[in-house]
């Protein structure tokens, strides 16, 4: 019965990868590289080219943002220096900076990722590093230390430089991490901004409009789901975007670098991120299998007390899967691996095992821990009555034999 039992849950998994991989393969994007990732569990559904390096032109100030928000107070005020405006290219945006004018921190950063504004990246970086070289060292430790192993910035707004590159896949860790800092989800939602009069520059004329057709309602790259993030475009970086998708609590982060035309004419970075998200949320779902603190079996410990050698086990923590809809998930069972050679004493809260599913082929476990303490017999206090008892019984004996002795001598 068992070997049949396991010969079904085989079965099923090698079913529901097969379908998964069919349903991925009939996904076509025209950008040259992309990746699809579900944001709470991490699991990858699309990727293309996801590790090759490339240009990420604009998507690079991604990493600078979340560097600036970590170093800096949103309400410091920054000068703006005339190394930072000295050396922008012919062609690339800009938000009208002046020398020597005067801007917070939060005003800058919304120069930064609304229109992509290249001028307020080289005067952040400055800000923060003292020199854009100094920035660059930060940019490139931080990215290591998320995990990206295929990346190397040397600016801070991604101008092209043939050593500044990135993947798919480095550019959503980035995003995934930036992603969980509140101010900069705000920030790369919002579609309008209007940069304040100054010293420098006396009117209230610098409106900052998004460039991120995903969130402008209206625009025929529109999507209704999307939550931001950022664009990118040189001439040999070709459109690229890194797009975050919020729904029925599936959050999503698509990738895709190098993107064209359409056939129909759109820009392919908002067809393909659109036609990711589309089929992320049609044929997938969020399931909690089990709950935190939820019952999982029960043991009974050895040299535990009548009293509490029967423990229940509870699990850690919650687990969460991503799993396609056709998917009935009460046909996964779970695979429970408890320690060997389990005695009392055990303590409320003891790890005592481990839970793990296995969904489209990808694992989820948590551990599983003792539900109550368990007390160890206390075999001392047995030798002790068993002492005493005997102790009785031989004073009763000597006692006996005394009183017959007594009786035969009258």
């Amino acid at each position: 019965m068992k070997q049949k039992l396991k010969f079904i849950v085989l079965f099923l998994l090698m079913f529901m990868c097969i379908q998964t991989s069919t349903l991925a393969a009939d996904v076509k994007i025209n950008s040259e590289a992309g990746i699809l990732v579900e944001v709470s569990t991490g699991r990858i559904l699309y990727e293309k080219n996801s590790t090759k390096q490339m240009y990420p032109a604009s998507t690079t100030k991604i990493l600078t943002a979340i560097l600036v928000l970590e170093n800096c107070n949103l309400t410091d005020m920054v000068t703006v220096r005339e190394t930072a405006l000295a050396n922008i290219p012919d062609g690339y945006v800009t938000c009208n900076l002046q020398i020597d004018e005067e801007l917070s921190v939060k005003d800058l950063l919304y120069a930064l990722m609304i229109p992509s504004a290249n001028d307020a990246a080289y005067v952040l970086a400055e800000h923060v590093a003292g020199s854009v070289d100094a920035f660059s060292t930060m940019m490139n430790d931080k990215a290591r230390e998320l995990g990206c192993t295929s990346t190397h910035f040397v600016n801070p707004n991604g101008i092209h430089d043939d050593s500044h590159y990135s993947t798919a896949y480095d550019l959503y860790l980035i995003a995934n991490y930036c992603m969980k800092n509140e101010t900069f989800r705000e920030i790369v939602a919002t579609t309008e901004y209007t940069l304040p009069a100054t010293e420098k520059y006396p009117t209230a004329d610098r409106v900052l409009k998004t460039t991120n057709e995903l969130i402008k309602p209206n625009s025929r790259g529109y999507f209704k789901n999307a939550i931001g993030i950022k664009t990118g475009y040189t001439s040999k970086a070709g459109n690229c975007l890194v797009a975050g998708s919020s729904r029925d609590s599936l959050e999503f982060i698509a990738v895709v670098l190098n993107g064209g035309t359409t056939d129909s004419g759109e820009n392919a970075r908002y067809a393909d991120s659109k036609k990711l998200f589309n089929y992320a949320y049609d044929n997938f779902t969020l399931t909690k299998i089990i709950e935190k603190d939820s019952f999982v079996q029960s043991i009974e410990v050895e040299k535990g007390t009548k009293e509490t050698k029967n423990l229940d086990l509870i699990i850690d923590e919650s687990i969460t899967v991503v799993n396609n809809k056709s998917i009935d998930m009460n046909d996964v069972i779970p695979e429970i691996k408890i320690n060997e050679n389990i005695e009392a004493p055990i303590a409320a809260g003891q790890k005592l095992g481990t839970i793990k599913y296995k969904v489209d082929d990808i694992e989820y476990s948590a551990n599983l821990l003792a539900k109550t303490e368990v007390v160890r017999v206390n075999y001392s206090v047995y030798f002790i009555i068993a002492g005493v008892i005997l102790l009785f019984i031989s004073f009763k004996m000597l006692n006996s034999k005394s009183k017959k002795k007594r009786k035969k001598r009258k």
